[in-house]
């Protein structure tokens, strides 16, 4: 199923003209996300390739995003995953509490790939380790973009009131069953 994430209404991004994400859950432990950005990719700041391992602050550059939250509770995961292949996992008990590394997920599979009008890059994620993401989860897809200038923006399928905020409840924006969408 194909989403369109949506540019926080405090910031511009000129070179983006969208960014929509491909979902797919083939199974209870497997996710995969393809994440399409359309625009004058030259007039972005994209990461550069580097030795694909688990790095922090990612966020702050460009970085496509995912946040699951298995349902019924209040516990989640974030997510991010670099151009460069570097990728990050974290366990949160509630909103931003208590985050630590998801050390029982393993290294998704990232591919990055030039398109004649901007990016992709594909994740295969194997959710095998964190057994309370087998059954219906909730998702929030998301990016952050930087321009060649510095500016930075926020994109995703649904924001909350106020600033951008990806760990807000109101950003799970998709259910999805063990196999598929709800």
């Amino acid at each position: 199923m194909r989403r369109s994430l949506i540019l926080h209404p405090a910031f511009q991004c000129p070179p983006v003209t969208t960014i929509g994400v491909d979902i797919h859950r083939p199974g209870p432990t497997s996710l995969t996300l393809r994440y399409a950005l359309t625009g004058d990719v030259a007039s972005l700041r994209i990461p550069p390739p580097a030795t694909p391992a688990r790095t922090d602050d990612l966020w702050k550059h460009t970085c496509f995003e995912a946040f699951l939250r298995p349902a019924g509770g209040d516990a989640y995961y974030e997510f991010n995953f670099s151009p460069s292949g570097q990728w990050a996992a974290y366990r949160f008990d509630g909103y931003r509490q208590a985050m630590a590394d998801a050390a029982m997920i393993a290294p998704p599979t990232l591919a990055l790939r030039p398109t004649a009008d901007g990016l992709t890059i594909d994740v295969a994620l194997d959710l095998a380790g964190a057994q309370d993401l087998a059954g219906a989860v909730a998702l929030g897809a998301t990016a952050v973009i930087e321009t060649a200038n510095g500016a930075t923006s926020y994109w995703a399928l649904a924001h909350p009131p106020g600033r951008p905020d990806f760990h807000h409840a109101d950003g799970f924006a998709l259910d999805l069953a063990a196999t598929g969408p709800q």
